[in-house]
């Protein structure tokens, strides 16, 4: 029978053995760019571009109503207003997919699979893989959000030409700030999304079911769409990550305004904050059976 001392000894690595070297970013990026459902989200993404286009082709170039002119309306005035137009229809739902699948189909798809406990076994400590996981679940969220403005940039220019932004309100922004200004959108399109993001991450960790997570993460976004408009939560409204989803609109004027994408990005980062940590701590302690 061995002595409790011998039972409190800490247990001995091998000879040359690094936590931080196990799991690199680079072996789980390739493992998840191979994954199926990667490659059909990215094909999904690059062909929204030409579904818009088709459609203009078809229904005509898009007119204001009621004298009113919108983004939508401006859609075919350049390849500049052609990639706003995909952000603008793709930011409220599309966008939400591929963060909710990159960073929920991370730990429940092992757990899943069986494999979890192999790769701790490895040994991977808990938190180096769990790192891992949401660096490349994070990488490939940005990813996608920025195939779709560029393969829709392309396309737009295309068919439409390359030249400034046209602005509702009036007025246009030339070819090289509405460039810089895309990429604004697209950077707080991806900071307004860690909400998403963190809601995704720690189901995936509470879960074996990567469709739970997944669906989940979803779900309670769609929940926070649906309680920013009841008006009548008045300025509760304010704290909600999706009161704030569209303040980059902001960046498509005149004058670029920060205030609304400042405010939205403290309410997102606090919140994927929180959501990240209960994630790590949760798994930590949590016993791994599959």
């Amino acid at each position: 029978m061995s002595t409790l001392a011998e039972r409190t000894e800490p247990m001995e690595t091998a000879c040359g053995y690094r936590a931080a070297r196990t799991l690199p970013l680079r072996v789980e990026l390739v493992r998840q760019l191979g994954r199926r459902r990667t490659l059909v989200m990215g094909a999904i993404l690059a062909v929204l571009p030409f579904v818009l286009l088709i459609a203009f082709a078809i229904g005509g170039s898009p007119s204001g109503r009621d004298g009113r002119v919108t983004l939508m309306d401006t859609a075919t005035a350049s390849g500049a207003n052609f990639a706003a137009v995909n952000l603008f229809v793709s930011a409220g739902f599309l966008l939400v997919i591929p963060v909710a699948l990159f960073c929920g189909d991370t730990v429940a798809s092992e757990a899943g699979w069986s494999s979890l406990r192999y790769l701790l076994a490895a040994p991977v400590p808990r938190a180096r893989l769990l790192w891992s996981k949401l660096v490349v679940g994070l990488a490939l969220s940005l990813a996608a959000m920025v195939l779709l403005p560029v393969v829709a940039l392309a396309v737009g220019t295309a068919a439409y030409g390359w030249g400034p932004l046209q602005i509702p309100t009036g007025g246009a922004l030339d070819a090289g700030t509405a460039a810089q200004r895309l990429a604004v959108v697209v950077a707080y399109i991806f900071v307004s999304q860690l909400v998403t993001a963190g809601l995704a991450f720690w189901l995936s960790t509470r879960t074996d079911a990567p469709l739970g997570a997944v669906g989940g993460a979803v779900g309670l976004t769609i929940v926070g769409n649906v309680l920013d408009a009841v008006t009548a939560l008045g300025h509760w409204r304010d704290f909600l990550p999706a009161h704030w989803q569209f303040a980059w609109a902001d960046a498509v004027q005149p004058q670029l305004e920060w205030s609304g994408m400042i405010q939205g990005t403290a309410i997102s980062v606090t919140y994927a904050l929180v959501l990240f940590a209960l994630a790590f701590r949760g798994f930590a302690r949590k016993d791994i059976v599959s």
